[in-house]
């Protein structure tokens, strides 16, 4: 069974800014990952075809495919996770997100889906004002 993972972009501001962030990470290690203190138990899973999506500024915004899932140790010994994910930052339809700390299990039905041309009408509103239009009920 495929699981995703969801996650808050902490410190981004939108698509654009991930995207350059993880193009600088990418030339310079060659791929491009993120680190995360714990490993998920259904790493398997995962791997096997699952996405993280990303929250930025409190709305679901895009996704990225886990290549690979990898338990490494710091430079002091302690455990971290690194998951290996594809260039590619696929638009889903956005979603609201209160903030949480780390990362969840989101499971295939919860996800929201891929914006299907990589445009969405609502793209360009500011991500506060979707959340608040989508909260009333008006989107």
């Amino acid at each position: 069974m495929t699981v995703h993972l969801i996650k808050l972009a902490v410190g981004i501001e939108d698509i654009d800014h991930l995207r350059r962030i993880q193009e600088r990470r990418l030339a310079d290690h060659g791929m491009v990952f993120h680190l995360t203190r714990m490993v998920p138990k259904r790493a398997d899973e995962l791997a096997a075809r699952g996405s993280i999506y990303w929250v930025i500024r409190g709305v679901v915004q895009c996704r990225q495919a886990v290549l690979a899932v990898h338990e490494e140790a710091d430079g002091e010994g302690r455990r971290r996770c690194r998951l290996e994910l594809d260039p590619l930052l696929v638009p889903v339809r956005r979603e609201p997100c209160k903030a949480f700390q780390g990362w969840r299990y989101l499971a295939p039905e919860q996800a929201p889906p891929d914006v299907a041309d990589g445009s969405d009408d609502l793209a360009d509103m500011p991500p506060d004002m979707y959340a608040a239009l989508k909260e009333l009920g008006l989107i």
